[in-house]
């Protein structure tokens, strides 16, 4: 192991190496303090914050100290974050103190260092039904630990929480992973009492969730429920990133944060996947691709490439959704984030001239507008369509 300092290799310092890497597992050992941005463009005049409201330290069931949270937050692109801890169940409870406020408390001074938002929050967690429960913007989490679960969100509304119901389709406990909507949440929605739902929780999507975050018009969460440190559960080297919430809001501020889950502003950002309504997919899709040469000539059935510049860090699947009568172009492509791609068009006849706007219409896989329904969308071209001389 190589030590951290440039100086004589003592025990102590081979051992603070050991301990920072195994809390930044999969970082690397000893990486300097450096960040690594979330490229989602803003839009719609809207700031485009990474958020991850659901995470765990050692106050309930996590492995880490809460300043930890922050650092990882911090590093891995976040603007906002929660630690939500479980209000009923504290595997630690002979080494910590029983304080559901006190993990906020310990991460604020470092997250208000490092410029991030934090927010504090808990998990109601209670069998099924209703099951887990998360509240944010809570005033005091400790308020919530009551024996009765209609009393504990009852706490947490009346403190004017956004309440959301975590992982629905959890094994744990829901039958062979399905999601199903019970009684008890029925009541919930009716009162008002539940303003979300987490569609995707660490590695799981839950498709049902996604479809009664639609119709019912619930927030869309995504979370990345980390219990051990961040690096442990993500690949970083390979471009493995946390699951989040985007959150289109006016300003990074807790206030406006809030405003931007109560009006259902959210993408879900899960794997290489965003997802959410269409009215927020599709700006950052556009937002997203710049067509560099957005004018091109073709000679009969002959070729021109298209530079497209993909401005965001996500690599966007598209397939065809439809032809257009003079040109042909790919069936798939993928623009990949970051880059600039080329798109290969041609003809398809020798004699046809004269200067058109083609629009060529895809399907983006990754961008889920309904349960794993990609977003159809277009590349806009100007074709100047010159016949091709004759022998």
């Amino acid at each position: 192991m190589k030590a951290c300092f440039m100086s004589k290799r003592s025990a102590e310092v081979v051992f603070a190496c050991a301990v920072f890497s195994l809390v930044f597992a999969g970082q690397g050992v000893c990486k300097p303090r450096v960040r690594d941005e979330v490229k989602i463009p803003d839009v719609g005049g809207y700031l485009t914050l990474a958020c991850d409201f659901h995470m765990h330290t050692i106050f309930s069931d996590g492995r880490v100290w809460p300043e930890i949270r922050a650092e990882e937050a911090w590093r891995e692109g976040l603007d906002a974050f929660a630690i939500t801890e479980h209000i009923e169940y504290q595997r630690h409870e002979k080494d910590v103190r029983t304080n559901h406020n006190r993990s906020y408390e310990i991460a604020k001074g470092s997250a208000e260092s490092l410029r991030l938002v934090i927010i504090k929050g808990a998990e109601i967690t209670r069998e099924m039904p209703p099951g887990h429960f998360n509240a944010i913007f809570l005033k005091d989490a400790n308020a919530l630990d009551v024996e009765e679960w209609r009393d504990a969100i009852k706490e947490a509304v009346e403190q004017k929480a956004f309440v959301w119901w975590n992982h629905p389709g959890w094994r744990g406990q829901q039958p062979d992973g399905k999601s199903i909507w019970y009684e008890e949440h029925t009541e919930l929605y009716k009162k008002g009492w539940m303003d979300g739902i987490e569609i995707v929780n660490d590695d799981e999507y839950y498709p049902l969730a996604h479809k009664w975050a639609l119709e019912k018009k619930l927030t869309m969460i995504g979370g990345s429920d980390v219990h051990t440190p961040t690096g442990l559960n993500y690949d970083f080297h390979t471009g493995e990133h946390r699951s989040m919430t985007l959150v289109l809001s006016k300003e990074k501020s807790e206030g406006a944060i809030k405003d931007a889950l109560l009006n259902r502003r959210t993408v879900v950002y899960w794997r290489k996947n965003l997802i959410g309504e269409e009215k927020y997919l599709r700006p950052i899709f556009d937002g997203s691709i710049e067509i560099l040469n957005p004018e091109v000539t073709i000679k009969g059935k002959g070729s021109a490439y298209v530079q497209i510049l993909n401005k965001s860090e996500v690599d966007f699947e598209l397939e065809s959704a439809g032809e257009v009568e003079e040109i042909s172009a790919p069936g798939s492509v993928t623009l990949y984030g970051e880059k600039v791609n080329l798109l290969r068009i041609r003809g398809k006849k020798e004699d046809v001239s004269g200067e058109k706007e083609m629009r060529l219409a895809y399907k983006v896989k990754n961008l889920w507008v309904g349960p794993e329904e990609g977003l159809r969308a277009e590349l806009v071209i100007k074709v100047n369509l010159v016949p091709a001389k004759k022998k």
